[in-house]
């Protein structure tokens, strides 16, 4: 009996589920029809938050694969002359949509909020999909508002252009054996416009460090360690057209850890970008040379038994970078020298490089080299062994080899259009 009743329950849960899930099925086999007609996008953005865009924008499909993609978006940053930054949209058609492209840009303020950002940069990527959205069968889903208050009216800079930002960073750390104070403080001052770029930076870090020992005895003793320093680097350059500028160079500081009671260098300059400035988001290949004269006074007697010295120096700094939809390179190569002596000369290398092998593959490679022959400041006398633990003191060195490397492969499903946030550490991108 108690069987019978067993296959009857079933029976009657099978005839209960059976419809709900053919049901289920035919709606959501609608609605896949309508998505699948939805246009195949692929977004290039380092730190967008895609679960924000997901959310606001749901009438396409995102794709995890740029060979899959019908649109390819590239996100471009970089700093804009009012202390906010200027995001750079390119939108590239594929497939069906070759040969539809734009580019649309997009500039903050300093005092806009992330989520105020994040809103007018999703708003800016709806409007640069409306163009292939309105050639498919979503179209109809799509409404176009303005805001009925909105008027023309003259833009006032009453700053001129000038911008400030300051900036301080206290932390502190305490234990029974071991005390520490760090202090961080900025201060940074622009004005940019399409002619001139100025720019005031100061930068100031101060570390106290103290060791305590034998701290539950009769003989306790303490030794104290501190570190500061100073620098100021001002930079003044006039444009001379889409593909040259002048300028100036000149910095001033002191270190504890280099030997530098004071120093400044002083270093006119010129600067060539074989492509457009106006193209530098996407692509860039700029060769800036300066030569000028350093002063330096030193905290003590250096190996070459210098108190201080006047030296005259030249700098080549060759930058190159490129963006596309296979990836990125970003290469920095510096080169300097004292004219008093060409053998004190400095050679690095800088490269960061990522690249979409195949579907679901790519690799991202960053390192560094340098060639170290000018270290005229390097304080006489035996290094303890509290400065070398510390970093209280610059060591001698002919070389600095640094890098890594990543490699990412992903597989499975093609689209990428869900937003689940449960159990997700939380995202601060804008």
């Amino acid at each position: 009996m108690e069987r019978k009743n067993q296959i009857k329950l079933l029976f009657i849960i099978i005839a209960i589920i059976l419809p709900l899930n053919i049901l289920s099925q035919e709606i959501i086999s609608v609605h896949d029809t309508v998505r699948a007609g939805a246009v195949k996008v692929f977004f290039d953005c380092n730190d967008c938050d895609m679960n924000y865009t997901r959310q606001e924008i749901p009438y396409i499909n995102y794709v995890r694969d740029v060979k899959e993609a019908e649109v390819y978006i590239l996100v471009t940053k970089q700093d804009a002359g009012s202390g906010g930054d200027q995001f750079t949209f390119t939108f590239q058609g594929l497939g069906k949509f070759q040969g539809l492209n734009d580019t649309l840009i997009y500039t903050t303020s300093p005092d806009q909020t992330n989520t105020l950002i994040r809103e007018k940069r999703t708003n800016m990527l709806k409007m640069g999909l409306m163009r292939y959205v309105a050639k498919t069968p979503l179209f109809h889903e799509i409404e176009i508002k303005h805001n009925k208050e909105l008027e023309v009216e003259e833009v006032i800079d009453r700053w001129n252009y000038w911008v400030f930002e300051l900036s301080t960073e206290p932390q502190f750390e305490s234990e029974e054996a071991n005390k520490q104070l760090e202090l961080r403080n900025s201060i940074n001052i622009s004005k940019v416009t399409p002619d001139i770029k100025l720019e005031i930076e100061m930068d100031h870090f101060f570390n106290r460090e103290k060791f305590i020992e034998n701290v539950n005895t009769d003989s306790v003793s303490s030794n104290t360690y501190t570190t500061s320093s100073l620098n100021i680097n001002n930079l003044f350059a006039k444009s001379l057209g889409e593909h040259w500028s002048a300028g100036l160079q000149w910095d001033l500081g002191s270190s504890t850890r280099e030997n530098y009671d004071f120093t400044t260098d002083f270093l006119p300059s010129v600067e060539y970008d074989i492509y457009p400035y106006s193209e530098s988001t996407h692509r860039q290949l700029r060769i800036l040379y300066g030569a000028g004269f350093q002063f330096n006074n030193y905290i003590d007697s250096t190996v070459y038994n210098k108190m201080k010295e006047t030296l005259y120096l030249e700098r080549l700094k060759i930058a190159f970078q490129i963006q596309k939809k296979w990836g990125y390179i970003n290469l920095l190569f510096i080169g300097s020298n004292y004219f008093h002596d060409f053998s004190k000369n400095r050679i690095e290398l800088i490269t960061s490089l990522n690249v979409r092998i195949f579907k679901g593959l790519s690799i991202q490679i960053e390192g560094g080299i340098a060639h170290i022959n000018d270290q005229l400041n390097l304080k006489k006398g035996n290094v303890s062994e509290a400065e070398r633990l510390l970093q209280l003191r610059e060591l001698a060195t002919k070389y600095r080899v640094e890098g890594g490397i990543e490699l990412t492969y992903t597989f499975g499903s093609i689209y990428n259009n869900v937003v689940n946030p449960r159990f997700s550490s939380p995202d601060f991108h804008y």
